[in-house]
C-alpha cells in the first residue's frame, strides 16, 4: 500500500500571494478526485508534491520518506501528465519514449524495449508506434501521456486536468485506462470537472482559494444533501429575488425559463425536492467559500 500524507501545507509565492493554505491531506492507492475550480490552487499542489518548488512550511511524505527534503525520491517513484504534455515534433511514439525512458534512468536497451512495448499495448497504440506523436488525435496524445507517466513502474501518479478537450468517446476512454492503473497505484486527478470525478474516484477533495473545504468519499457525500435540495422553474427577472432570500447553488436556462437549484433544510415554497447529485455538492461547498 502507498501512502501520500500532507501536513499543515504553506505554500506563499515571493509576491505574496498564499497558493496553499495550512492543508492536510492523506492519499492512499486508487483513484483520488482533486476537485476545484480554475485558480483553486490545485496545479500549485501538484508543483509542490512533484517537487518542483518548495512549499513555506510543513510536511508532505510518501510512504514515510519525507520527499520535500529528499525530492530525488518522489522523482523516482513519479509519474506525472500535466495539462499540456509537449511533444517533439516529426518523433514517432516508439522513439520519444525511448527517450523519455533513458531520461528516467531505464538504462538497459532490452528493459525499455519491453517496458515500451507493453505500455504502447496498455494504453492501444501499438499499432501506432511509428506515427509521428504530433499528428495523434486528443485522445491518443493523453493515452501516450499515460504511457510515458507509467515508465519506470512509478508508485504514484498526478494527472493534471486530463480530460479537456477530450469528445466523449476520448473521455470515456481515458478514464477507463486511468481507473484500470489505479488498482495498483496512488492516482491523483486534479480537475475542474464533476462528471470525472463522479465516475471515476472512490475519494475527493474540494478545494479552492488555497485551501481543503470538504473531503470524502463521494456516495457520501452526495447522501449528506438527501432532502436538502429543491428545485423551481422562474422568470429570468425574479433570479435576484431569490439569491436574496434563498441559497441558490445552480442555474440552467431550459425552455425560456430559469430552473434554479437550492439548498435548504425544509421545503421552500413552490419548490419540489430533487434527488442530490455531486455537482450540488460541488456547488453547494464552493457557495460557501465566496
Amino acid at each position: 500500500m502507498n501512502i501520500l500524507k500532507i501536513n499543515n501545507l504553506e505554500l506563499t509565492y515571493k509576491n505574496g500571494h498564499q497558493a496553499i493554505q495550512n492543508m492536510s491531506l492523506e492519499v492512499k492507492n486508487g483513484m483520488f478526485g482533486l476537485l476545484g475550480p480554475n485558480g483553486a490552487g490545485k496545479s500549485s499542489l501538484m508543483k509542490t508534491i512533484v517537487g518542483l518548488q518548495k512549499p513555506s512550511s510543513g510536511t508532505i511524505e510518501f510512504n514515510d520518506v519525507d520527499i520535500v527534503e529528499h525530492t530525488d525520491y518522489i522523482k523516482k517513484n513519479l509519474g506525472f501528465l500535466p495539462q499540456d504534455f509537449g511533444v517533439y515534433p516529426k518523433v514517432n511514439a516508439y522513439d520519444l519514449l525511448n527517450h523519455i525512458a533513458n531520461l528516467k534512468g531505464i538504462n538497459y536497451k532490452s528493459e525499455r524495449q519491453k517496458q515500451i512495448q507493453y505500455l504502447l499495448e496498455k494504453v492501444n497504440l501499438l499499432d501506432f508506434r511509428d506515427k509521428e506523436v504530433h499528428k495523434f488525435s486528443g485522445g491518443m496524445k493523453q493515452r501516450f501521456g499515460v504511457a510515458q507517466a507509467l515508465l519506470g513502474n512509478p508508485k504514484i501518479i498526478i494527472v493534471d486536468e486530463p480530460t479537456a478537450g477530450l469528445d466523449p468517446e476520448e473521455r470515456n476512454r481515458f478514464n477507463t485506462l486511468l481507473s484500470d492503473i489505479s488498482k495498483e497505484v496512488v492516482v491523483i486527478l486534479s480537475t475542474h470537472l464533476v462528471e470525472d470525478v463522479k465516475n471515476l474516484c472512490s475519494e475527493m477533495t474540494i478545494m479552492n482559494k488555497g485551501q481543503i473545504l470538504k473531503t470524502g468519499k463521494p456516495k457520501e457525500l452526495i447522501k449528506e444533501l438527501e432532502g436538502k435540495v429543491w428545485s423551481k422553474f422562474i422568470e429570468n427577472d425574479e433570479l435576484e429575488m431569490y439569491q436574496s432570500s434563498l441559497k441558490v447553488i445552480s442555474q440552467q436556462l431550459m425552455e425560456r425559463q430559469l430552473q434554479i437549484t437550492v439548498f435548504a433544510a425544509t421545503q421552500p415554497e413552490g419548490f419540489s425536492q430533487v434527488d442530490p447529485i455531486l455537482e450540488h455538492v460541488y456547488f453547494n461547498v464552493l457557495s460557501q467559500n465566496k
